[in-house]
């Protein structure tokens, strides 16, 4: 037996024309308090009052900030400035452990694989067979490492 599986669960339905039920509510509450306003005040006052309520109401419906919700933030700000914070610092003092045993610990930390005289000759060599491929092609010379070392030493 099939099952259509629900898709795009977080995405919110459109309701009322391009509105969620959130936005048709927030904007419509919104015009219900400017009418209000707008009836109760003189309207320059009136004015004075609906620009700011009205740009909260849109904002409440429209505007997200880093993807969240304008509610969200206010909740988030509005908790934060309302709790309490305490600021504590307190420097705490390192315990030496044996000097034998921090000696140990860095050196396994620290450790750094060394070469060997040949492992090092064999490296300087395969690098200067590769140069030695690709002299023909600038016109000089490439003297091997290990040339350049039977010549001085």
């Amino acid at each position: 037996m099939k099952y259509q599986v629900p898709q795009f669960i977080e995405i919110e339905d459109k309701i009322f024309g391009p509105l969620t039920f959130k936005q048709f509510v927030y904007v419509v509450g919104t015009l219900g308090a400017s009418f209000l306003l707008w009836k109760s005040l003189p309207s320059f006052f009136a004015i004075l009052l609906i620009i700011p309520v009205g740009g909260f109401g849109f904002a409440l419906a429209f505007y997200k900030v880093n993807s969240l919700p304008f509610i969200d933030v206010m909740e988030n700000a509005i908790r934060y400035s309302l709790s309490s914070r305490l600021y504590l610092w307190k420097k705490e003092e390192k315990k030496k452990v044996n000097d034998k045993k921090n000696k140990e610990i860095s050196e396994e930390i620290n450790y750094v694989p060394k070469l060997s005289e040949s492992k090092l000759s064999d490296l300087s060599w395969s690098l200067d067979i590769h140069d030695s491929l690709y002299s023909g092609v600038s016109g000089k010379k490439v003297t091997s490492n290990r040339e350049r070392s039977q010549r001085l030493g």
